[in-house]
C-alpha cells in the first residue's frame, strides 16, 4: 500500500507564490517517478513538473521558469515551489508517483491565484 500525503496551496494574488509538499509512505520498493499534475476546472488533468527516477527534472512549458521542483529521494518527499504565479495556474494540484509500474495520486490540494 501507498499513500501520498500532501500539504501547501491555498489563495494568492497574481504575482504571488506558494509551496506544494508531498511526502510518499508505505512499500515504496522500486520506486520510479514523482511530481505533481493539476486539473482546473473543466480541462483534463495535466502534468506539472516530474522528477524522474533518473533524476532528471520535467516541467510543461507554461511553468517553466517560474516553477521549481525539488525531489529528497532519502526522505520519499517532493516539493513544488510556485513563483509568477498566475490566474492560469488555478486548479486542484495532485501528488504523483510511478512505483513498480503502478501510478498513485494524492488527494489534491487547490491553488487559487487571484487577479
Amino acid at each position: 500500500q501507498v499513500q501520498l500525503v500532501e500539504s501547501g496551496g491555498g489563495s494568492v494574488q497574481a504575482g504571488g507564490s506558494l509551496r506544494l509538499s508531498c511526502v510518499a509512505a508505505g512499500s515504496l520498493f522500486n520506486f520510479g517517478d514523482m511530481g505533481w499534475y493539476r486539473q482546473a476546472p473543466g480541462k483534463e488533468r495535466e502534468r506539472v513538473a516530474v522528477a524522474t527516477n533518473g533524476g532528471d527534472l520535467e516541467y510543461a512549458e507554461s511553468v517553466k521558469g517560474r516553477f521549481t521542483l525539488s525531489r529528497d529521494i532519502a526522505k520519499n518527499t517532493v516539493e513544488l515551489q510556485m513563483n509568477s504565479l498566475k490566474p492560469d495556474d488555478t486548479a486542484v494540484y495532485y501528488c504523483y508517483a510511478a512505483i513498480r509500474g503502478s501510478e498513485y495520486w494524492g488527494q489534491g490540494t487547490q491553488v487559487t491565484v487571484s487577479s
